[in-house]
């Protein structure tokens, strides 16, 4: 198991993106799914090959308190203001990789990373995107082995200088000469709750 080393950094940023889904009332997080995590949440479990670089978003809680999850309908709203860097593959569908401009002067780039999506038809590297615009939805399994329920990854890290879009892929986002990986709950604006694997949600995956 390789455990990536991440900086402590703090970014006083607040991405309120994610509230496009009005549909949702709260997030819910099986163990697994949290930045850090290093077990597996879907098929037999067990270990993850390194810790987890973010989050997986599927399950949530509508305003009725049903929980529900995210499918291949559901649309990916980009968390804040930003271009768009780059789109590379990965293993369930396309990584959309999004740079920001910290308000303060001085104070870095912070790069939101959305992975196992479908972008639009319109969505293209260099686009500028307003907090909230839709990237794209969530891919479905397309065959893959991984035997898993569509969802959205979501990574957030930042650099003191723009990083070349030719770094940024899933071989160099974990390490911290490249990119230094923040918890995403800490700049998301966003109810959530965590649960453990024996509660239903979870225990369904």
């Amino acid at each position: 198991m390789i455990r990536h080393q991440t900086a402590q950094v703090h970014v006083s940023v607040v991405m309120r993106g994610l509230a496009a889904l009005s549909d949702v009332r709260e997030w819910i997080f099986c163990p697994g799914m949290m930045f850090l995590d290093v077990e597996k949440w879907w098929g037999d479990s067990g270990l993850r090959l390194r810790a987890h670089e973010g989050l997986d978003l599927l399950l949530y809680a509508d305003h009725q308190g049903k929980v529900c999850q995210l499918n291949e309908t559901s649309p990916i709203p980009v968390l804040g203001n930003g271009v768009i860097l780059c789109i590379i593959p990965d293993f369930l569908g396309r990584s959309i990789i999004v740079e920001h401009t910290l308000p303060k002067e001085g104070s870095g780039r912070l790069y939101s990373i959305y992975a196992h999506t479908c972008p639009g038809n319109e969505v293209r590297a260099g686009m500028a995107m307003r907090e909230g615009d839709i990237l794209g939805t969530v891919a479905g399994p397309h065959g893959s082995p991984f035997p898993m329920a569509p969802h959205l990854h979501v990574s957030v890290g930042w650099t003191p200088a723009p990083v070349p879009s030719g770094r940024l892929n899933w071989d160099t986002i974990a390490d911290p000469d490249v990119l230094n990986l923040l918890d995403p709950l800490a700049v998301m604006d966003c109810r959530y709750r965590a649960e453990k694997d024996d509660v239903t949600p979870c225990r369904a995956l």
